[in-house]
């Protein structure tokens, strides 16, 4: 009798096996390719990896790591090693244009390889990748890797105009103040605001269509809890409140928020005098003394781009900020030639007060 229940246990796994092996393969790498593309974390691809040969063999193929989605590649900086170096390689190869922007920004800042940073940020910026245009949009506005005589403006103009025109929401807003202060580009006060105006109503819309997303799967909750959690007070983003809304706050990109990590925890070192933009959903570091722009007012805090200095005042600057003698007295040592310097701070709050 135990014989025979032995026989039908085992008899079920050989089905089931036979099940399995018996799909087309290009069924199984189609389903794997979006598994891979829709995937919320590096886990659920690993999960994958290890359920069996068959699977950890398709699930490697080059059109299954060509969709693998940017949460699917969000190794965090603790975890980094030379295994995830190489699986975004593989994923380079296969020709995952996120791969590309991901690792790009790694080697450029967090590895110090200026050089393969830039070409893998450039070869995805060629695939019409958005988030690689502006971040090499301001790499030239800041002369990132090199000196300050390396800033190349209208170049950092042409990759944001380019990155806002694929929907990109920060370059976008960068486009705009570049526009009304004649950075980079004839100034065109007008224009400028117009787009200011239209990144705010992009990023509002992004927002509200999260959370219409969130509240289909959330329908299994009471509304009362639903409503409590999505528009408590303090928890949304101070930027939309000005349209009437209290929205969350727009999600990080998994690499950015690998920069912070990275540089927040230890892992990477900066030079002497060195400081992270201020942002906290930015994560870039300088690579040279004085690169980035600081305050006007306070001195205390740096930025990479006139977009993150502009949200940063409107998420949590605004309410921080004051003037320090020390920083008058100074004059504003280590504004970079100017840029940024005593009088720009208020110049950018103006526009978004005037772009809201």
């Amino acid at each position: 009798m135990l014989q025979r229940k032995k026989q039908r246990i085992s008899r079920k796994f050989t089905d089931k096996s036979d099940l399995l092996d018996g799909l087309p393969e290009d069924l199984v790498i189609s389903i794997l390719s979006k598994l891979a593309y829709s995937a919320s974390s590096p886990s659920d691809f690993i999960n994958i990896l290890v359920t069996c040969k068959r699977l950890n063999r398709l699930a490697l193929h080059p059109l299954v790591l060509s969709r693998a989605g940017s949460k699917a590649l969000a190794v965090k900086a603790r975890n980094w090693c030379d295994s995830a170096h190489h699986f975004l390689k593989h994923c380079i190869n296969a020709g995952n244009v996120e791969a590309c922007y991901t690792l790009g920004m790694i080697q450029f800042y967090c590895l110090q390889n200026r050089g393969s940073g830039a070409s893998l940020l450039a070869k995805a910026a060629i695939k019409s990748h958005a988030p690689a245009l502006y971040s090499l949009g301001v790499i030239q506005f800041n002369g990132s890797g090199g000196s300050k005589n390396d800033k190349d403006l209208r170049a950092g103009v042409a990759l944001c105009a380019r990155a806002a025109f694929l929907g990109h929401v920060d370059a976008l807003r960068e486009l705009g103040h570049c526009l009304q202060d004649g950075y980079g580009v004839r100034q065109h006060i007008a224009e400028g605001r117009r787009l200011l105006i239209q990144a705010n109503a992009r990023e509002l819309a992004s927002s509200l269509n999260a959370l219409v997303k969130r509240k289909a799967q959330q329908q299994h909750q009471r509304r009362s809890n639903y409503l409590h959690y999505s528009f408590k007070a303090g928890s949304g983003c101070p930027l939309l409140s000005d349209f009437g809304c209290n929205l969350p706050a727009p999600e990080v990109h998994p690499v950015n928020v690998f920069l912070k990590e990275w540089f927040e925890s230890g892992r990477g070192a900066l030079g002497q005098g060195l400081r992270l933009c201020s942002h906290k959903g930015c994560g870039r570091p300088e690579t040279r003394a004085h690169e980035f722009r600081r305050c006007s007012v306070c001195g205390t805090v740096n930025y990479c781009s006139r977009g993150c200095q502009a949200l940063d005042w409107k998420l949590r600057h605004k309410a921080e900020c004051g003037p320090i003698e020390r920083w008058l007295v100074e004059g504003g040592n280590g504004n970079d030639g100017g840029h940024g310097g005593v009088g720009e701070m208020e110049e950018v709050v103006e526009a978004e007060h005037f772009a809201i």
